[in-house]
């Protein structure tokens, strides 16, 4: 998991969609528009990889919320980040770099991005940015990542991205990796393939036929 940290990362402020400037109704909102997106009825009879990264993205959409909503604790972050010089005035947040190039499963539905425990650790140890772009990189776990931040994130280590869609009749919302390959932590050329599984709600029909049984 360490290995993870030599790339270039994703801070909370990505994982939540929202800017360095955000208030802390605006980062609760997008949290729980998030949030939303995994609730029960949608998870209701989905296989177990499924269940595991929706349970894995409530976690780390949790963990962002608790880090950006208090003003301590996000003072703490953006300084030890570097989104924030000492003394309170904001750096300026470099973007994600153009989008990599993405081939779909014939569908595209973004709005505009192991153990839990491991994998927050994970993905805390990605928010150092690191200026040198390695011929290899490890790749990382995108599992549990809403699919534009993951699309962002692999962007920046130099990976083409490639998906597959596993909703029949998807909800036009960003979606959530649930599964990958590579496996996390296979060392990987720049430019290679990662291929993700990604899973959206289903729309409203297909949901109540999956909850409603005769």
């Amino acid at each position: 998991m360490g290995e993870l940290g030599k790339g270039p990362g994703i801070t909370w402020y990505d994982v939540l969609g929202v800017l360095p400037d955000a208030s802390a109704e605006q980062v609760k909102r997008q949290h729980d528009s998030k949030a939303s997106l995994l609730r029960p009825e949608f998870l209701a009879g989905t296989p177990s990889p499924v269940v595991a990264a929706a349970s894995r993205a409530h976690e780390i959409l949790d963990t962002a919320l608790r880090v950006l909503a208090d003003p301590a604790s996000r003072a703490r972050y953006d300084e030890a980040v570097g989104i924030r010089r000492r003394g309170g005035s904001l750096e300026r947040l470099p973007s994600f770099p153009s989008q990599p190039r993405v081939e779909l499963d014939g569908f595209v539905a973004m709005n505009a991005a192991p153990e839990l425990v491991g994998g927050l650790l994970a993905l805390t140890d990605w928010m150092t940015p690191h200026p040198r772009s390695p011929r290899r990189v490890a790749v990382p776990d995108v599992r549990g990542l809403f699919f534009s931040v993951c699309l962002g994130f692999t962007g920046k280590l130099g990976l083409r991205l490639t998906t597959v869609r596993l909703t029949e009749h998807p909800m036009p919302v960003d979606g959530l990796v649930v599964g990958q390959s590579p496996k996390p932590a296979q060392q990987a050329r720049r430019g290679s393939a990662l291929t993700v599984h990604v899973w959206h709600p289903p729309a409203r029909s297909a949901a109540s036929r999956q909850i409603i049984r005769p």
